[in-house]
């Protein structure tokens, strides 16, 4: 499967404006898996999960086919980078307590990674799937972010991310099914953070590239009006969609 690379061009943005997955989820999934020892994050991106993985594993190995989003990850002791693909990876068998993929199962070769991930888990080993949607902030603000999401840059969301807004739902995940609690995913942002979160979405950076038109600075005065006190701190929120299965 070809790696389709929609964020090397703005590593950095995205590493910077990207909410952080919730605490919980990662102090819940440690609880989970069968011990501490050794924690995958597949897909890793610039390391915001590994470093939540890190918090409660011993060691992290952190693999993304990306050379230019792993330079973006923050270094810590625990976590062990790599450049290559979920599907083909360097972990040996039957060596992980716990695989994790935040925010981007649906970039893989689904039957490779399976089989990846069926290789490396150790017994018991917990599959942890996490992904999140559009975001809401309130009625105004929301009528907005969904005109320039839907509207303005509808055509330059690449199909993939249709799974991720349909919630990751009928996807094949041939594991064990464990029940997870609710979580929730939110940031505390005034406007220019917002702004910077919409301008490090595949979509606006594919959208400049095919139009040589800025949708956010198109965007940004009605966004301001709805917003109203630039500095004003809203709570932004997204629904957090997981799936959790036993490897056995």
């Amino acid at each position: 499967m070809e790696f389709k690379d929609h964020f090397s061009g703005h590593a950095a943005l995205y590493r910077d404006a990207r909410p952080l997955p919730p605490a919980d989820w990662f102090d819940w999934l440690a609880q989970q898996a069968p011990d501490r020892a050794l924690a995958w994050d597949a897909g890793c991106g610039n390391g915001q999960a590994s470093l939540g993985l890190a918090a409660h594993f011993e060691r992290v190995v952190a693999t993304d086919p990306s050379a230019t989003q792993i330079e973006q990850a923050a270094a810590h002791p625990r976590i062990d980078y790599r450049v290559e693909p979920a599907e083909r990876g360097t972990l040996a068998a039957g060596s992980a307590s716990l695989i994790g993929v935040s925010q981007a199962l649906h970039w893989f070769d689904l039957d490779v990674f399976h089989a990846e991930v069926r290789r490396v888990a150790k017994p018991g080993a917990l599959l942890a799937i996490s992904a999140y949607g559009n975001c809401s902030v309130g009625r105004e603000v929301d009528a907005v972010e969904r005109r320039l999401y839907a509207d303005t840059l509808g055509p330059d969301w690449p199909p993939e991310r249709a799974l991720v807004d349909a919630g990751y739902r009928g996807l094949p995940f041939p594991f064990a099914p464990v029940e997870a609690p609710t979580f929730m995913m939110r940031a505390d942002w005034n406007l220019a953070q917002f702004l910077a979160y919409l301008r490090s979405w595949s979509a606006t950076q594919r959208h400049a590239k095919r139009t040589g038109n800025d949708a956010i600075e198109a965007v940004t005065p009605d966004l301001a009006a709805a917003w109203g006190d630039s500095a004003a701190v809203r709570a932004v929120r997204w629904p957090f969609v997981t799936l959790v299965g036993r490897v056995d």
